[in-house]
C-alpha cells in the first residue's frame, strides 16, 4: 500500500506546481499591465508639461514678437531674459522608450511639439492613435483674426488653456 500512496503525492505536487505557475503567470501580466498604463500616464503627464513649456516660452517672449524654442533645452533655461527663466525643471525622458522624444518643427524652424518615437499600440484608446508616436503634444497659437484656438488636426480640443495647448492625448 506504500507504493500507491507514493504516486498520489507525486500527483499532488504536480497538480499544485501547476497551478501556482499557472497563478504566477496571471500575477506577471498584471504586472506588466500595471506597468505599461504607469507609462502611459507618465507619458501624457509629461507631453503636457512639455507642451504647457512650449506655450509659456512662446507667449512670453520679451520682445513681443513671439518665437517657438530651437532647442529643447531652451525650455530648461530661458536666456532671452536678463535672468534666466525656467519652463521645465529639467529635461525628461520618453517615458515608453525611455530615450529622446521626436521633434515636431514650427514653420519657423522652431520646436512646436513633441511626441514619442514608440511604435507600441497603447492600452488606452484615444481618437484614431495606432501607436504612442500619435500622442502629439504640440502648441500652435490661435491665428490673429480668430478668436478659436488652433488645433493640430486628430487632436483633442478638450480643455484648452491659454492660447491653444490643447493636448493631443486625453
Amino acid at each position: 500500500m506504500v507504493k500507491h500512496d507514493r504516486g498520489f503525492t507525486y500527483i499532488g505536487v504536480l497538480l499544485a506546481t501547476a497551478i501556482v505557475t499557472a497563478g504566477l503567470g496571471l500575477v506577471i501580466e498584471a504586472w506588466h499591465t500595471t506597468l505599461r498604463r504607469e507609462k502611459e500616464a507618465d507619458l501624457q503627464h509629461i507631453g503636457i508639461q512639455y507642451q504647457r513649456a512650449i506655450l509659456l516660452y512662446y507667449e512670453g517672449s520679451p520682445t513681443r514678437q513671439p518665437r517657438y524654442p530651437r532647442e529643447l533645452k531652451d525650455l530648461v533655461r530661458d536666456e532671452r531674459y536678463p535672468t534666466a527663466r525656467r519652463y521645465l525643471r529639467k529635461l525628461y525622458p520618453d517615458p515608453i522608450t525611455g530615450g529622446e522624444w521626436a521633434i515636431m518643427k514650427a514653420p519657423d524652424g522652431g520646436i512646436m511639439g513633441i511626441h514619442s518615437t514608440s511604435t507600441a499600440v497603447p492600452l488606452k484608446v484615444r481618437g484614431a492613435a495606432a501607436s504612442y508616436q500619435d500622442w502629439k503634444f504640440a502648441y500652435l497659437p490661435a491665428s490673429a483674426g480668430s478668436k478659436k484656438p488652433a488645433v493640430p488636426p486628430g487632436s483633442s480640443t478638450a480643455k484648452p488653456t491659454a492660447g491653444s495647448a490643447a493636448p493631443a492625448a486625453r
